[in-house]
């Protein structure tokens, strides 16, 4: 199973297992993926697993701010790959294909996500 890191803002180090369902994520305290966020909508995006070719897909609900995976705002369903960056309002997600058993274990495959992402500098 899949899960989202918030890898910034207030809630950074929250971690969600996506299961094979549909999620929706967003500023609403009904929902089970809340960001705490003024510039996310209350329902602003949905992940949904796709049974039949075992993936994960993310939408825009249309939300005032959009939905951006690596950089690039999202108008349509888009297939969601490991270690892809979900920018919602202010807050980073990072999509993981991976279930962790605690919020410690997620936390140190964020960092080891991240240091692989870093860009390496080289003095001259």
């Amino acid at each position: 199973m899949a899960s989202i890191i918030i890898t910034s803002g207030e809630q950074k180090g929250d971690y969600y297992p996506l299961g094979h369902r549909t999620n929706v994520i967003g500023r609403d305290e009904a929902l089970l993926i809340q960001i705490l966020d003024d510039l996310v909508s209350r329902k602003h995006m949905q992940i949904r697993f796709d049974k039949e070719t075992s993936r994960y897909y993310a939408l825009d609900m249309k939300s005032k701010h959009g939905v951006f995976i690596n950089g690039r705002r999202i108008s349509q369903e888009t297939v969601l790959a490991e270690a892809d960056q979900i920018l919602i309002g202010e807050t980073t997600l990072l999509f993981t294909d991976q279930d962790f058993d605690s919020r410690e274990s997620a936390l140190s495959h964020f960092k080891k996500v991240g240091e692989r992402m870093r860009p390496t500098h080289i003095d001259q």
